[in-house]
């Protein structure tokens, strides 16, 4: 399963530490930022993915984080 999400991470340092955050929550799972992309989108690759809980890590950690139609 793959998500896309939008967001509004803007450095590269937000991007590594919610990787790394979301990595242990999600172990085995792919998890990258494309922070060149206009969305500023966390593309979520693995099995065992729950949309909700991306969201609600990423956004407890202030930034927004969308499902991307």
């Amino acid at each position: 399963m793959i998500e896309v999400f939008k967001t509004n991470v803007q450095e590269f340092s937000e991007a590594q530490k919610l990787v790394a955050l979301l990595s242990r929550h999600f172990p085995g799972t792919k998890i990258n930022f494309d922070l060149d992309d206009c969305d500023k989108v966390l593309r979520v690759e693995g099995n065992d993915l729950r949309i909700e809980k991306v969201m609600t890590i990423v956004t407890g950690k202030g930034f927004l984080c969308k499902v991307l139609d």
